[in-house]
């Protein structure tokens, strides 16, 4: 069998990263020790000889396409919570471990570190005149999120660097709070607080168990990241695709398409691509979201050999 991956798919498929990792939510990137205000172009490696066994032509598109993009733009390990994924695999700290149940909704306004004496301006202004946080923000934040008001979103506990975490989950709500960073001076307000989903490991092993039952696949919500070309060698019952490369005409409405309070799994190659997306899902308000480790191919190798590996 062969495959081959054109510099026109290729390319769709960079497109299509590069808008997914532009709708995660910003406090992602506090974790990266250096804010991400655009991408760099990429090197996309095209195209390899048609005689090429599929697995080296689909891996070099999406290391090129995807992978690359990741690395170079996001570290090698950006952490969630407990769990750190990078562009060569995925590293579990505690497979078994949830993310802490609490989230607080939260903006902010960023300034150099030599700039405090402009923060309390700003401070005061807001306290004194009435003058929104977020418009300042518009106006004098370094932070990208300033293209948002300063809104950072819903954040949990291990997403932020630990000065700004330690000041966010200990504020009372809309009360101004100062602190900083190696980033520079923040000067945050928290909105809200709720309880928090999580986001969970789960081994092939534990999978097959719940798919021997046969409410799972209709009372749980399977999804399977991976590209059709993918799905069309190896799969799992029940599971319905949602290609990343097609990020665009399904993350909008995913949460009319899917029941966020419902138990949701997902499922890609090894594992990475699939853990990105649950990241997502839970800055979309899903509640409990479950990570495949090692993807189809684990389960191929540990559960059932008949699955085909690529």
């Amino acid at each position: 069998m062969s495959s081959y991956c054109s510099p026109f798919s290729a390319l769709k498929m960079h497109l299509a990263r590069k808008e997914f990792i532009g709708r995660l939510p910003l406090s992602i990137f506090y974790t990266q020790k250096n804010f991400i205000t655009s991408f760099k172009p990429v090197s996309i490696a095209l195209p390899l000889p048609s005689s090429a066994p599929p697995s080296t032509v689909l891996s070099t598109a999406r290391t090129a396409a995807i992978g690359n993009t990741m690395k170079s733009q996001m570290g090698r390990g950006l952490q969630t919570g407990r769990v750190a994924f990078s562009a060569d695999g995925v590293v579990a700290n505690n497979s078994t471990s949830k993310l802490e149940n609490r989230e607080v909704l939260v903006h902010h306004i960023l300034v150099p570190e030599d700039k405090l004496n402009l923060l309390l301006e700003l401070q005061q202004r807001i306290v004194r005149e009435g003058v929104d946080l977020s418009d300042l923000a518009t106006e004098y934040s370094i932070c990208p999120s300033k293209e948002e008001g300063g809104m950072l979103g819903w954040v949990q506990k291990g997403q932020m660097v630990q000065e700004f975490e330690e000041a966010a989950f200990s504020a009372p709500l809309n009360k101004l709070v100062r602190c900083k960073t190696k980033f520079g001076w923040h000067l945050l307000q928290v909105l809200s607080e709720r309880e928090g989903g999580f986001l969970q490991a789960i081994e092939p092993e534990e999978l097959q168990v719940k798919m021997q039952d046969a409410d799972f696949i209709t009372e749980a919500q399977l999804m399977d990241v991976r590209e059709s070309d993918e799905v069309s060698i190896a799969s799992l019952p029940g599971f319905k695709i949602y290609p990343l490369g097609q990020f665009g005409s399904w993350g909008p409405t995913i949460t009319t398409d899917l029941n966020p309070s419902k138990d949701t799994f997902v499922l890609c190659h090894h594992g990475v691509r699939s853990l990105q997306v649950a990241r997502w899902l839970l800055s979309q308000g899903f509640r409990r979201v479950y990570n495949i480790s090692g993807g189809i191919h684990q389960y191929s190798q540990k559960i059932d050999s008949s699955i085909p590996t690529y």
